[in-house]
């Protein structure tokens, strides 16, 4: 164990700075902070590790890994900001870096260590959706990308393939890897005369004038420095924050009647939601569990209201987990028009009626911002508003197009899955969740999409934007797919128009992509051209990315 006693800050007569010896690269393997999660990742974690050290021997270099495995712990992952601050101190600060990621992990561990390094900097994950070394990798890039930190990435099953083994080879050559992003444009001259157009750019200066409330049920969820949007960049929007506790919410749940939570709870039965109940608290979903649940969403509902909030985030994943079960049940509920009636406390007013009160997942404030847009816009354009954030958690080829498997970690709208009557609800693994709780899981039906991702760059708010489909896939290959990933999660089949595998990871800045429906391609184009012209009238840069077909003369590509 490391000893924390005396710190070396307190005695720069013992330090030097190290030296990097000729061709050598570090690597840092940074982890959950749960000990749980580390524990499972950790051979799928070695495995790429081997890989990686495989293919930089095989290109003439030496490989040095920056951090004992902590036999007391039973892991070798970076479990904590103090850890990744000490693993720092002990590279040489021009070294070349590779952060080697095949799970989930913590990006905040790592920030202070290579904001301050002057090397090279490789992100590397393996192409596997059994564990979610993708997604840490891409919120890692976000991360670095926030903070104006320079790096490269690269991603491959096993690293033995020419592409990966060529992109590494320029990366310890020259320390830097460029990826072709010739999929991306800017956002052409709009003309205000389209209706589309017109439509966004009133709903922009609507929201600068009234401006709007996102709740925030405490920051800075699972380490995600990206996720967190300065007020500055915010305000401009017309966005403010309601910075709110989640000690607040368990309080409020415990004034939620036991009868209104049951009512909540036959309303899902009615609806035709299928919950996969057990007995066991430990390992199965039970009706106690889903109970606390329709406490919590009627208590963020009614807390909602009380603070005249647009919008609203759920962090959970830390300090909630350990009080009550999930909560993600909660935020697909909130993310759907059609849901329990939520009634002020004295039973005078249904509260947010007929209306989707927008919830952005994980406190993801990119996310915030792009729910509430889309949910103004898609509702002006009498389209159901119902938005959700996805994990881009691993994809491949299916019948001649690549097919993404997008996940949430829990819960999307009923209306993604066809209706509560295509959906199902399954508890939370207890790796993550030890309290239990239900998910809002399915599988989104076929239809075309609206693709984006809100997220800061060079200190400015810019937003990546495109179209897709969501892909029939038969009952087999979704089964499939689930098993490899997360079966109790929702799934969604999505392909990217004119953006392929490789241009999507490098370009993307998140582990994070929002998606929403359009009943047709011709409804979705007209919704993506409003959704352009609103933002870029909200001041933030916009993206177009792969086959976009702006409406109106100026647009027209």
């Amino acid at each position: 164990m490391t000893d924390h006693s005396r710190p070396a800050y307190l005695f720069p007569e013992l330090r030097a700075e190290p030296t990097t010896p000729p061709a050598t690269v570090y690597t840092v393997a940074n982890g959950d902070l749960r000990l749980s999660a580390n524990l499972q990742c950790w051979p799928v974690q070695q495995q790429l590790e081997s890989d990686v050290t495989v293919a930089v021997n095989d290109l003439g270099w030496q490989v040095v890994r920056a951090h004992a495995v902590d036999e007391v712990a039973g892991h070798g992952f970076i479990d904590s900001q103090r850890r990744g601050i000490e693993v720092f101190r002990d590279i040489p600060p021009d070294a070349p870096v590779v952060v080697v990621e095949a799970v989930w992990q913590y990006s905040h561990h790592l920030m202070a260590g290579l904001r301050s390094h002057r090397g090279p900097i490789l992100l590397v994950a393996n192409w596997n959706g059994t564990f979610p070394g993708l997604v840490g990798m891409l919120n890692l890039a976000g991360s670095l990308t926030k903070a104006g930190i320079d790096y490269s990435s690269l991603w491959s099953l096993d690293f033995t393939d020419q592409w990966a083994r060529d992109g590494l080879r320029s990366w310890l050559e020259t320390g830097k890897l460029v990826h072709s992003v010739d999929h991306v444009r800017s956002l052409p001259p709009l003309d205000p005369a389209v209706p589309e157009i017109a439509l966004g750019q009133a709903l922009a200066r609507q929201l600068i004038t009234d401006k709007a409330i996102i709740g925030i049920f405490d920051e800075g969820c699972m380490g995600m420095y990206n996720a967190i949007f300065d007020d500055e960049l915010l305000n401009p929007t017309g966005i403010y924050k309601e910075r709110l506790s989640q000690s607040a919410l368990v309080a409020e749940m415990g004034r939620v009647g036991e009868e209104e939570a049951a009512a909540a709870k036959a309303w899902l039965d009615a609806a035709g939601l299928t919950f996969e109940f057990g007995t066991d608290e430990a390992s199965e979903l039970t009706p106690a569990q889903v109970h606390s649940q329709m406490k919590m969403y009627i208590a963020a509902v009614r807390m909602s209201d009380d603070f005249g909030l647009d919008a609203v985030g759920i962090q959970y994943q830390q300090g909630l987990k350990d009080t009550v079960p999930a909560s993600d049940l909660v935020e697909g509920l909130l993310n759907n028009v059609d849901r329990p009636p939520v009634y002020s406390r004295d039973g005078a007013r249904e509260l947010y009626a007929g209306q989707a009160l927008p919830h952005f997942n994980e406190v993801d404030e990119g996310v915030a911002i792009d729910a509430l847009v889309t949910n103004r816009l898609w509702t002006a354009m009498g389209f159901d508003p119902a938005n959700t954030l996805h994990d881009v958690r691993w994809g491949e080829e299916y019948d001649g197009e690549f097919v993404w498997t997008f996940m949430i970690s829990g819960a999307v709208p009923a209306s993604h899955n066809g209706g509560y009557r295509n959906s199902y609800s399954r508890r939370q693994p207890k790796m993550f969740f030890p309290l239990g709780g239900g998910t809002l899981s399915g599988c989104s039906k076929p239809g075309e999409i609206v693709w984006s991702r809100v997220y800061i760059e060079n200190g400015s708010l810019q937003i990546d934007l495109g179209r897709g489909h969501v892909a029939d896939l038969p009952a087999a290959e979704t089964q499939r797919r689930l098993s490899m990933t997360s079966p109790e999660w929702p799934i969604m089949h999505a392909v990217l128009h004119g953006v392929g595998r490789d241009a999507l990871m490098a370009r993307h800045k998140a582990n994070h992509v929002q998606v929403v429906y359009a009943p047709d391609a011709e409804s979705a184009d007209r919704a993506l051209t409003a959704k352009a012209a609103a933002f870029d009238a909200l001041g933030v840069t916009v993206h177009l990315c792969g086959d976009v077909r702006l409406v109106g003369p100026e647009g027209e590509n």
